[in-house]
């Protein structure tokens, strides 16, 4: 079994892109995910600057884990769908030409009805997707965690295309009231990219909330154990969305991985 490779996500870190990618390499990261805006955005980085981009993780011994794409709405709403699409077929190509091959994209939650209107532009949307992926050499890794992993399994299985992958966030099924553990191996051959977040209750009133990594319920010796019986090939990019010192956390949790990186 090979080591598990961890990351960053650079957002978490709130600095600048230079500034996150030299602080990525003093915590001792191999990788970094960054979001497909601003700088990197596509249209934004030509070739001079794609290079450019390469040369600056390469001098710092890192790689591209992932591109993430936001979007204010998901691949099942009509409005300006077209424009989100070409945004993500963009950053498939981009991250392509960076050397990642992968692009994280929020995955909304699956239909239960397919002969809905919507339900049959989210399968429109992820088809071609897929088929543009397969055609180019990127996976797009859909963030899931509102639905069981049998459910995503068996929806992605629909698909003639190979490049619909997900990206396995822990936090997001405990979030959603799942076992993140008893939800990971049924994802086999499916999981190109991890967000490492972990999440605790908070109370009654309160629910659950997410914390810093290695602080809350999520087993991470035995998850990280998973990862490897599955020889997941990918990143553990460290995200942390809430709390007030983001990148002191960050840093923590490089370091709190690392203790389980190593082949069991």
């Amino acid at each position: 079994m090979k080591p598990l490779r961890i990351g960053i996500v650079v957002e978490s870190t709130q600095l600048p892109l230079r500034a996150a990618v030299e602080a990525a390499a003093r915590m001792g990261a191999r990788g970094i995910q960054v979001d497909a805006t601003r700088d990197l955005a596509p249209e934004a980085l030509g070739e001079t600057g794609r290079r450019e981009f390469r040369n600056l993780l390469r001098s710092f011994d890192l790689e591209l884990a992932a591109l993430n794409v936001p979007v204010r709405r998901g691949l099942d709403v009509a409005a300006d769908l077209q424009q989100r699409l070409d945004r993500v077929r963009k950053a498939m190509q981009l991250a392509f030409d960076l050397g990642s091959r992968r692009v994280v994209v929020v995955c909304p939650k699956l239909p239960d009805d397919e002969t809905t209107p919507r339900a049959l532009l989210m399968r429109e949307s992820l088809l071609s997707l897929g088929t543009f992926g397969d055609r180019v050499g990127c996976v797009v890794a859909l963030e899931v965690g509102f639905d069981p992993a049998a459910k995503v399994k068996e929806y992605l299985a629909r698909f003639d295309v190979g490049s619909l992958k997900v990206t396995f966030d822990p936090a997001n099924f405990l979030l959603h009231g799942h076992d993140p553990l008893a939800n990971l191996m049924p994802l086999e051959g499916l999981v190109a990219h991890v967000h490492a977040r972990d999440a605790r209750s908070a109370g009654v009133s309160r629910g659950l909330q997410e914390v810093p990594l290695g602080a809350g319920d999520i087993d991470w010796m035995a998850l990280t154990a998973t990862l490897q019986v599955l020889e997941f090939d990918g990143f553990l990019a460290i995200e942390r969305e809430q709390g007030e010192n983001k990148l002191a956390d960050v840093t923590a949790g490089v370091k709190f991985l690392k203790r389980f990186a190593l082949p069991v």
